[in-house]
C-alpha cells in the first residue's frame, strides 16, 4: 500500500526560533538510522543537537533551511559558505516522513544556493553504512572522494618529537591560509579565524614555522598539516576528541595504522564526496563532518 500523498512541501530560512524542533528531528534522525545498523548517534541528546542547530542557524557563515509540510517542520539542512568551496550538512528529515522526496527537496534548496554563489565546489560527509543518502547524493551528481573512519580516543603517544603544538593565534592565520592553499588549493580562513577567536584552534610548529593546524581535534573540526608526523602530534596533543571523534582517511594507511598503534577507535565508516572543483590533498589531512 503506498504511503499517503503528503501536503506540498515547502522550503524556507531556518530561524533560531526552528532549532528546537529541528534538533529534535535531527537527534530522531540519526539515532533511528545509527542503531538500525549498530552504530552510536552522532548526538546524545535532542538538546545538544538542538544547540548546535541553533549556532549554524543564527551564523551569517551558512545558509540553513528548513522543510515545512502540513503545517509542521518536517527537516533541515544547511550549507556552511565561509570558505570558497561550500560544505553541506547535517541533512535531517523526521522519520516519520523519510523516503518522500523531502530530503532531496532539501539538498536542491542548498545546491541551488551554491550555484547561485558561483561556488566552484560543494562537499559533503556520510554515514558510509547508510545505503539511501548514498544512492541520493550520487543520483545528484556527487563522486565517492575519500573513504573515512571515524576515531576516538587518547593517543598513548603523547608528542612527537621535533614538532610543538600551541593554541592558534590571529596572527598564525595568514601561515595557515598558505598552507592549506598548499595542501588543498584554497584556504578556510574563515572558518579558521572563528576558530581562533573561539579559543579552539591549534597549530603545530616544526623548525621554527607552522607546518599544521586544526580549527579544532573534533566531529566538525578540520586539520591540515605539510606531513603525517605534524598532524599527529596535533591528535596527540589532545585528551579526547569533540563529539564522535575525528575524521581519519582511511587511504591514508600510514597515518590510520598510527592511530589504531595508539589506541583509539573505529566509531563507524563515512564517506566524503564532492560535486564541481576536487584536487586530491598534497599533504596531510582531517576534513570536518561538512567537508
Amino acid at each position: 500500500m503506498s504511503p499517503k500523498p503528503l501536503p506540498e512541501v515547502v522550503v524556507r530560512p531556518a530561524t533560531a526560533a526552528d532549532a528546537p524542533a529541528c534538533g529534535q528531528i535531527c537527534y530522531d534522525a540519526f539515532s533511528t538510522i545509527n542503531q538500525a545498523h549498530g552504530f552510536p548517534c552522532d548526538f546524545p541528546s535532542p538538546e545538544v543537537a538542538a544547540g548546535l542547530l541553533s549556532r549554524m542557524f543564527s551564523n551569517p557563515g551558512f545558509y540553513c533551511v528548513v522543510a515545512e509540510t502540513g503545517g509542521r517542520i518536517a527537516g533541515s539542512n544547511c550549507l556552511d559558505e565561509r570558505s570558497i568551496v561550500a560544505g553541506i550538512g547535517p541533512i535531517t528529515v523526521d522519520p516519520s516522513v523519510q523516503n518522500r522526496r523531502i530530503g532531496r527537496i532539501l539538498m536542491h534548496a542548498v545546491m541551488d544556493r551554491a550555484r547561485q554563489r558561483g561556488a566552484p565546489g560543494i562537499r559533503l560527509v556520510q554515514a558510509a553504512f547508510h545505503n539511501r543518502s548514498l544512492s541520493l547524493y550520487e543520483g545528484l551528481g556527487f563522486d565517492v572522494r575519500e573513504p573515512l573512519s571515524c576515531m576516538q580516543g587518547r593517543t598513548r603517544q603523547r608528542d612527537v618529537s621535533g614538532c610543538t603544538v600551541r593554541p592558534a593565534q590571529a596572527a598564525d592565520l595568514e601561515a595557515c591560509n598558505a598552507l592549506s592553499l598548499q595542501v588543498h588549493g584554497f584556504h578556510r580562513g574563515g572558518e579558521l579565524a572563528q576558530s581562533i577567536q573561539q579559543g579552539t584552534a591549534i597549530v603545530v610548529e616544526r623548525d621554527g614555522r607552522i607546518t599544521g593546524y586544526a580549527t579544532a581535534l573534533a566531529f566538525f573540526g578540520h586539520a591540515t598539516a605539510e606531513t603525517n608526523p605534524d598532524l599527529q602530534a596535533m591528535i596527540a596533543s589532545v585528551d579526547s576528541f569533540g563529539g564522535p571523534g575525528i575524521l581519519v582517511p582511511s587511504r591514508n594507511n600510514a597515518l590510520f595504522r598510527w592511530c589504531l598503534a595508539n589506541g583509539l577507535r573505529v566509531v563507524q565508516p563515512m564517506t566524503l564526496m564532492s560535486g564541481g572543483l576536487y584536487s586530491e590533498p598534497a599533504g596531510a589531512w582531517l576534513p570536518s563532518i561538512l567537508f
